[in-house]
């Protein structure tokens, strides 16, 4: 199956308003999400989120302080879902990563990450849909 993101801020909210990252599942799975974030002059892995279908999981929970963000996600069935082209180091479970260089040598997976463009807003919500076929 074939996955689609899309990444929107601004939406009406009623109530305080957050700064935050979230990601929105509008599939038919339930997906393990991964986030990558600048850490130094490098950048630092973490997961995973278990998110349902027609739910929201906030991956980050302060004002971004980046441009760019990076995602990876499967289905319960450890098939990617939600690929990019940017390698980065994950684990099989739950796990914070420094740097992401070497992962197969020191004892992590290599995922290729999406990139998220949040345009330097201090929040931002990515959807991810099946793509029409």
């Amino acid at each position: 199956m074939k996955w689609l993101v899309a990444g929107l801020s601004g939406l009406a909210w009623t109530g305080p308003a957050r700064a935050e990252l979230r990601l929105c599942n509008q599939s038919f799975d339930v997906l393990n999400v991964a986030l990558a974030e600048p850490s130094g002059q490098d950048f630092a892995t973490r997961g995973w989120w278990r998110v349902a279908p027609n739910q929201c999981a906030t991956l980050q929970r302060e004002p971004l302080q980046s441009r760019y963000y990076y995602v990876f996600a499967t289905d319960v069935f450890g098939n990617e879902v939600l690929v990019g082209s940017i390698p980065m180091c994950v684990a099989p479970r739950r796990f914070q990563i420094e740097g992401q260089q070497d992962c197969l040598l020191r004892g992590y997976l290599n995922a290729r990450f999406a990139e998220v463009d949040t345009q330097d807003r201090p929040d931002w919500t990515v959807f991810v849909t099946p793509r029409p076929n």
